[in-house]
């Protein structure tokens, strides 16, 4: 659930839970103070079992048809209000609705209600004013005042008194509890709604906070599991993610510094040994070791041939930090890698320094197979996956096998060596820049560590992959890809490409 969502409930709950909460607790009240209305049941025994509300209309009903004919009678047959027993009969009515009668005939009392027992008429009757509507004595008896004349000419007045007492009573005790229960019902809806939605926002962040100080403090081990699918929860995914690339990235940079390391360690061995040669070359041959036509070129050639080494070295130490940087061009061709290859192996064989070594080409099928590849590129590929075997190769005779399998959107390109292959744990980290499967420093099999970097890299730009099988005493298999070009003819391709 979103926050936004979460909030719009919350607002709805913050008015709808404390009218639903006043609605239930003033049923509640009723019920408590039913027993006061229940009394009224008492001015007719028909209102037995009726609820409530029917009651209290029935009640006013009856006290208004008492009241009429008290003033129908007072208009019209006054002398009826004379008449004891009459008076008596309706009081008794009036009395069950808590209503009574005070009769006053020329300024004297000569009927008074039970209900007006305590009250000092005279005194009290006599500073009500006849002019203003909904006056009281005591504040608890309404009174009502009503005029006339009896047939000999007196003048009389009637006066209605209704006892308020337990209806005030009721007012004083049910319009408070209302109150109260709106005002608890607001605070608690309130109160409990803010609480636990500030606490599912605040939390939250109180936990990316404390993430963010581990990350501060250089620790990228705490992760951040939200658990949640709102804003927060993709804002705490988002923190995870960059939490865990900076690991990545900090990795990647130590390990980069591990290398920068190892390849300065590497080089500088690599080129010490060389030059460390060619000096004792050069040594012998100014203090005359070399006296001969055939010692001095014997001892020149050596010269030759390490310098040959150290140019074969930084050649592609030069390269690989061209295709690391992404500097290096690519200019792609579409090609028969068919075609291509048996050229390849056809110079391979005829390649004086590959003599001695079987080399063999399988391709299935005869129909051309259109790849869009750097031939230049392509070609460093072929030779120093060829050179890698041969080098670990020491059986004789040295067997290098390339097969070529076209697939529906690929072609695949494997080369196999016999030789003493790599152990499964080495396996994994031959691709890797610097690495050496051989880590001692004979310039024979060691090597400078970047054959097959580089032919990771030069692989995955033409958009294939790059991956290696083998086994202990059973030589290895290089695999990488190529994806298919279209097209009839193989002549041009027109992308000039940096990597």
């Amino acid at each position: 659930m979103s926050i936004k969502l979460r909030l719009l409930l919350s607002y709805i709950a913050m008015f709808m839970v404390p009218i639903m909460i006043f609605v239930l607790f003033s049923a509640f009240l009723i019920a408590v103070f039913y027993k006061d209305i229940k009394s009224l049941e008492d001015a007719s025994s028909n209102n037995a079992g009726k609820p409530w509300f029917q009651i209290v209309s029935d009640y006013f009903d009856k006290k208004n048809e008492l009241v009429g004919g008290i003033r129908f009678l007072a208009k019209y047959d006054p002398d009826r209000l004379a008449d004891n027993i009459f008076l008596t009969k309706t009081d008794e009515q009036l009395r069950n609705l808590r209503e009574g009668l005070v009769i006053v005939t020329d300024d004297r009392v000569t009927f008074a209600s039970k209900l007006a027992d305590g009250i000092d008429l005279k005194e009290e009757l006599q500073h009500l004013d006849t002019n203003r509507w909904g006056q009281n004595i005591n504040n608890t008896y309404s009174v009502e005042r009503i005029d006339f004349h009896f047939s000999d000419d007196r003048s009389g007045t009637v006066y209605i008194l209704t006892d308020f007492k337990q209806f005030f009573g009721f007012i004083s005790k049910f319009f408070p509890s209302i109150f109260l229960s709106l005002l608890v019902a607001i605070i608690l809806t309130n109160g409990l709604l803010t609480f636990f939605v500030s606490r599912s926002i605040i939390k939250p962040l109180y936990a990316l906070k404390q993430a963010a100080e581990h990350i501060q403090e250089g620790d990228l081990e705490h992760e951040v599991k939200m658990g949640r699918r709102d804003e927060i929860g993709k804002l705490g995914d988002a923190f995870e993610e960059m939490r865990r690339r900076l690991k990545a990235s900090i990795q990647l940079q130590n390990q980069y510094e591990e290398n920068r390391k190892e390849l300065i360690s590497n080089i500088s061995h690599d080129l010490k040994t060389p030059i460390t040669g060619i000096k004792a070359c050069i040594d012998g041959i100014f203090d005359g070791i070399a006296d001969t036509d055939q010692k001095r070129n014997k001892y020149l050639r050596m010269v030759y041939k390490k310098a040959t080494d150290m140019d074969q070295l930084i050649d592609e130490l030069f390269l690989f930090s061209k295709l690391d940087l992404k500097r290096l061009p690519f200019h792609f061709m579409k090609i028969d890698i068919s075609d291509y290859l048996r050229d390849f192996v056809e110079d391979l064989r005829h390649d004086p320094q590959k003599q001695g070594v079987l080399i063999d080409f399988r391709c299935e099928g005869s129909h051309p197979v259109y790849v869009l590849v750097d031939m230049e590129k392509l070609r460093r590929v072929m030779a120093n996956i060829v050179d890698n075997g041969i080098k670990y190769t020491t059986r004789e005779p040295k067997e290098i096998r390339i097969e070529l399998v076209d697939q529906e959107q690929e072609v695949t390109v494997s080369v196999r060596d016999n030789g003493m292959g790599i152990s499964e744990d080495a396996l994994a980290h031959i691709f890797d820049r610097f690495y050496r499967v051989e880590h001692s420093r004979n310039k024979k099999t060691g090597g400078s560590g970047l054959g097959l970097a580089i032919v990771k890299h030069i692989v995955e730009e033409h958009g294939g992959k790059v991956w290696a099988q083998s086994a202990l005493g059973e030589g290895t298999a290089i695999f990488f890809t190529l994806p298919k070009g279209s097209g009839l003819d193989g002549h041009e391709a027109d992308t000039d490409h940096r990597g």
